[in-house]
Parts: C-alpha cells; sequence; structure tokens
C-alpha cells in the first residue's frame, strides 16, 4: 500500500528534535520557525511534558467518555483559570476542524438555524460544515456546498448587519487572526460590533483561536486584544504540544444536553495528561509574556531589511510580506540556511509561527539568513 499523495513535501526527515530545533536524518540541525504549523507551542519534547505523556502511560492511556475522567475535570479548570474563562463549559474532541464542525453544530441547535457568515480568506478545518465555510474553493467538494454560507470582507460592518437582518443566520465564525489566509485581521472596533450585533440578532458568535490561541500572540487569545467575550471559542494546534487534541468553549447561554455532541477519542487520558502539561508549562516558564517580548524584537528586527513590506499579526503569530512570491525564499531557507519557515494563501507572505520558547538569538539566525539571501 503506497499513501495517498495529497502533499508535496520538502525533502527533510525529522528524526529527533528538541526546544526550538529539529535534526533530520542525515545529522543536519534546522531551526524551527514555524512549529508544524503553529503546533509545537512549549517546544519540542520539552522534559516535563514528556514526562507528564510517560508517567500518564503507564497509568491508563484511553478510555470512553462513558466513565469518570477526572483529568478532563482537571484540564477543563487549569485552561478556565490560565484563560480566564472560568464560567464556560468545555467540550473536548482531537483536531481544529472538529472543534469548528462542533462549534457550527451547537450554533444551530442553539438558534434553530443554518446559515453562517464567514469571512475572505478565512480557514477553518477540512471536515463538512468547517470547510464550507473556509474560502478556498479549491478544497470544497461538492457534498461540502450543500452548506448555506456567506462570505463577507473584514471590517465591514455594514455588510454583517445587512445580512443578520435576514435572520437566518445561525453563526457568525471568524479567526483572531486569520492564519492559513495570510495574518490578517479584524480592528477593535468591528470586533466589538460584531459582538454587538450577534447579541442583537439572536447570532451565535464562534472565534477560531485554533491557530491564534495558546498565547501566540502575547495574550492567551488573540480576540483578548479586543476586550470582547465570544459565545463560542474553538482551539487545537498548540494545546497538546503534538499531541493530537482540540476543544471548545462555550458560553452559558449554551445549555448541554446528553447525546448533544460525542467522541470516541476525544478528551482520553493521554490527551488531556498532554494538555495539562502545555498549560503547566506556559504558565510556568510565562511563554505568554514571552510571546510579546520575542514578537516585538522580531518586529523591530523587521525594520532593518529594506526589501520588507509589510509586518503581519502579532506577537509571535507573525508574517513577512514582500513584492514577490516566497516560494523559492522558502526552499533557500530550508535547504540552504536549515531554517523552517511558513507560506499561506498570500503566495507574498512569509509566516513565522515558532514555538513560544523562541529566543532572541534564534531571531537573529533567521533575521541574518534572510539579509544573506535577499542581497545575494
Amino acid at each position: 500500500m503506497n499513501l495517498f499523495n495529497v502533499y508535496p513535501l520538502y525533502k527533510v526527515t525529522p528524526v529527533k528534535a528538541q526546544d526550538c530545533f529539529v535534526w533530520g536524518n542525515n545529522g543536519e540541525k534546522y531551526l524551527d520557525l514555524y512549529g508544524g504549523h503553529g503546533v509545537i507551542s512549549v517546544g519540542h519534547t520539552h522534559p516535563d511534558y514528556v514526562a507528564k505523556l510517560k508517567n500518564q502511560l503507564d497509568a491508563i492511556g484511553f478510555y470512553s467518555n462513558a466513565i469518570q475522567n477526572p483529568i478532563q475535570v482537571e484540564l477543563a479548570k487549569k485552561l478556565g483559570d490560565v484563560s480566564g474563562y472560568t464560567n464556560y463549559d468545555l467540550f473536548l474532541c482531537n483536531s481544529g476542524a472538529e472543534a469548528n464542525e462542533n462549534a457550527l453544530k451547537l450554533a444551530s441547535f442553539h438558534t434553530g438555524k443554518s446559515r453562517v457568515i464567514s469571512f475572505h480568506n478565512s480557514f477553518h478545518g477540512r471536515t463538512s460544515a468547517a470547510v464550507a465555510v473556509t474560502d478556498n474553493e479549491k478544497i470544497n467538494a461538492p457534498i461540502n456546498k450543500q452548506q448555506t454560507v456567506t462570505f463577507l470582507p473584514l471590517n465591514d460592518t455594514t455588510a454583517v448587519e445587512k445580512e443578520l437582518k435576514k435572520e437566518d443566520v445561525c453563526a457568525v465564525i471568524i479567526e483572531g487572526i486569520q492564519g492559513v489566509g495570510g495574518l490578517d485581521e479584524g480592528t477593535t472596533a468591528f470586533f466589538k460590533v460584531l459582538e454587538s450585533l450577534c447579541d442583537k440578532y439572536n447570532v451565535i458568535l464562534i472565534l477560531d483561536e485554533i491557530q491564534s490561541g495558546y498565547g501566540r500572540t502575547g495574550k492567551f487569545f488573540a480576540h483578548q486584544y479586543h476586550n470582547i467575550k465570544p459565545d463560542i471559542i474553538t482551539i487545537a494546534k498548540g494545546m497538546g504540544n503534538g499531541f493530537p487534541i482540540g476543544g471548545v468553549l462555550i458560553s452559558p447561554k449554551l445549555e448541554a444536553s446528553f447525546g448533544l455532541l460525542g467522541t470516541t477519542f476525544g478528551g482520553n487520558h493521554l490527551a488531556c495528561a498532554a494538555a495539562i502539561s502545555v498549560l503547566e508549562i506556559i504558565e510556568k516558564e510565562k511563554l505568554v509574556e514571552n510571546s510579546t517580548v520575542i514578537g516585538t524584537y522580531f518586529e523591530e528586527q523587521i525594520k532593518t531589511i529594506p526589501q520588507v513590506k509589510l509586518h503581519k499579526g502579532k506577537g509571535l503569530m507573525t508574517g513577512i510580506e514582500f513584492d514577490f512570491e516566497v516560494g523559492e525564499l522558502r526552499k533557500k531557507l530550508i535547504y540552504e540556511y536549515h531554517i523552517f519557515t511558513g507560506g499561506a494563501m498570500n503566495k507574498k507572505l512569509l509566516r513565522i509561527l515558532p514555538p513560544l520558547t523562541v529566543t532572541k538569538e534564534h531571531v537573529d539566525t533567521f533575521i541574518n539568513a534572510l539579509k544573506e539571501i535577499l542581497d545575494q
């Protein structure tokens, strides 16, 4: 049997990783400034994280959600305390797509409606409803297009209210900062009006913090820059530092009932152990604060490169836009300078999503490499 060939692959085979570095099978060492799409939050193979998982595996790795699981309760309490959402409930699943799928389902159950408002260049996952609210025609199959979705420009409150007035919308879903789309974001004024309009028209506001959450932007959630409280928040990526886990934070206005949502693997013992360890490390090592410090330093250093046309994002969810497509630049960074970076739907944008443990020295390594390439 062969693998289903759906990924264009770089010729790198990681076999070992530690903190912000990855080693290939030929012994080459890479600086990881992409974290596997922003998944690595507390650094590769952090010793506390590894120990927590090993200890949990020695005890029990999995049982279904038909039994008591105190580790889920511990995770929910810890997440509430760290994020500031102590009065929200937590539903656990396995990925960001699942988190958004369940969030949209909850919104439809709650309102009795089905149309969704999403935004241009959005990305919310590849499953049924999640991909339908993703603004990418190429990855939407005919079966996904049965969903009724309206895509609007960011920061256009008039367009949003025009659609909400039709009274058939169950949810508005928006990223705290767009990831795959290219690091565009709503203004504070837009987010505040969005919150108000959703409340006015009985529409559920879903904040997709799958990439922008977990301290990456300098606050635990990116939307906390705007002083709003959405009805639902979806999380994944940095939540497990590589162990598959996702979650849905749910406002008290949405009531639970038996059978409303469900999952086989979601919230299993190993996943919860990983997620608890991540939160403990984030607190202990002050990684949210580090995101702000290193993000500011990164922005300062980027300003010394004249070829950069625009800096986008916040903290350690950051992007550099040029007046040329960055595909060849990324290849040079990987193959000649051994530095992992990311791309986006915006082909002129270099996306940087390092572990939150990244240092100024790591930034300097990248800046020096970038200058050398651009001056060639």
